[in-house]
C-alpha cells in the first residue's frame, strides 16, 4: 500500500517535472511581450490544455492601473485564447475579437476581481502548454 502511494506520488512529480519543462521555452518567448514599460507581477500561470479545455486563473487587478495580460502557447502567437470576466461573469476583453492577438493592454479604473479564462485555438493547436504572464505598467 505504502509503495503504491510513493510509487504514484514519484509519478505526478515526473509529470509535473516534464509539463514544467516543456512550457519554459512557450514561456520565455512569452516574456518579450511583457515590455520594458511593464513591471511582471513575478507569476508565471500555466497550464497543460487538450482540445477544448480551459484553464482558468483568478487575480485581482488594481485600480488606476494599466495592465498587460500576454497569454501563449505553441511556436507562435496567436494560437492561444483569452476571455477576461468580472466576478458577475460580465465579459471585458476577449483577444478573440482582436485576431488572437497574444497581448492586450487593460487599463482599470477601480479595482476589481476577474477571472481569466485561456483555451487553444483548437484549428491551430490540439493541445499544448497555455503560458499566462502578467505586468503592470510603470
Amino acid at each position: 500500500m505504502n509503495r503504491t502511494i510513493l510509487l504514484s506520488g514519484l509519478l505526478l512529480l515526473a509529470a509535473a517535472a516534464q509539463a514544467q519543462n516543456m512550457c519554459e521555452p512557450i514561456a520565455k518567448r512569452c516574456e518579450a511581450h511583457i515590455t520594458a514599460n511593464y513591471i511582471p507581477d513575478g507569476q508565471f500561470y500555466r497550464a497543460l490544455l487538450q482540445g477544448d479545455e480551459t484553464a482558468e486563473f483568478t487575480l485581482t487587478l488594481f485600480g488606476s492601473t494599466t495592465y498587460r495580460v500576454a497569454a501563449c502557447t505553441g511556436d507562435s502567437d496567436g494560437v492561444l485564447l483569452f476571455s477576461v470576466y468580472d466576478k458577475e461573469r460580465n465579459l471585458l476583453f476577449t483577444n478573440k475579437d482582436h485576431h488572437s492577438a497574444p497581448y492586450w493592454d487593460l487599463a482599470i479604473a477601480s479595482t476589481i476581481d476577474v477571472t481569466v479564462e485561456a483555451n487553444l485555438d483548437v484549428s491551430k493547436a490540439g493541445s499544448g502548454c497555455a503560458v499566462m504572464l502578467i505586468g503592470f505598467k510603470k
